[in-house]
């Protein structure tokens, strides 16, 4: 991960992520937050991913985390970060409410690996810089390669240069509804999430110190 960036939210966090760390905000049953660029510092590259919690879980009090140290070891010509879940022996600190994987590599010189997979798991291969080869095709920066449930391992030859991350997770027993900034398993939960958000309801709190307008939803269609 490359990222130098500050987070402010409604539960009164303020941090700033630095490469090689994860900052980790579980929404739950409500959250406000604002991500702002550290001044003179040059431009971000991240990767932002949103994870799914269980039905179970989905109204959690909100909480935020931060990662400061995560297992990195190396392999070969390959840089290994574990952001979250569990690989081989190691398992990342990082807060999860389901079985989850993430993984960054990185070949500054170029290499091969061969990762074992989860067969019960999806996983997803997401090159964030560089080449990478998979099965003698070329997967290019922002692209993803999808990986169904059933793969044992997968064979990855990086180009020089190259930063690509694999996430993975069992699938979701419930097809998502996604609107907005709003995540769920059912419609009418989303529809409550964007009224309450329009008229200031205090489930999602209020960020202080950010000086800039609140955000509006757009228009509710499609629910």
């Amino acid at each position: 991960m490359c990222i130098r960036d500050s987070h402010r939210d409604s539960l009164g966090s303020k941090q700033v992520i630095r490469p090689g760390q994860v900052n980790l905000m579980t929404a739950g049953r409500g959250i406000a937050h604002t991500e702002e660029s550290v001044p003179n510092q040059p431009d971000l590259h991240a990767a932002q991913l949103w994870i799914a919690l269980p039905e179970a879980d989905q109204h959690t009090p909100p909480r935020f985390d931060h990662y400061p140290t995560l297992p990195r070891w190396q392999q070969g010509e390959i840089t290994l970060t574990l952001l979250i879940g569990e690989h081989g022996s190691r398992r990342a600190p990082t807060l999860h409410f389901s079985p989850i994987l993430g993984l960054d590599l990185h070949a500054p010189e170029g290499g091969e690996i061969t990762l074992p997979l989860d067969p019960a798991f999806e996983h997803g291969l997401f090159p964030l810089a560089g080449e990478t080869i998979v099965a003698g095709e070329a997967l290019a920066p922002e692209q993803l390669l999808y990986l169904p449930p059933g793969n044992r391992e997968v064979a990855l030859t990086l180009r020089p240069g190259a930063r690509l991350l694999l996430i993975g997770g069992e699938p979701l027993p419930k097809p998502l509804q996604i609107w907005w900034n709003f995540v769920s398993v059912d419609k009418e939960a989303i529809r409550t999430a964007a009224a309450d958000w329009e008229s200031g309801h205090p489930r999602f709190g209020e960020v202080t110190g950010y000086q800039g307008p609140r955000l509006k939803a757009p228009p509710l269609t499609g629910l």
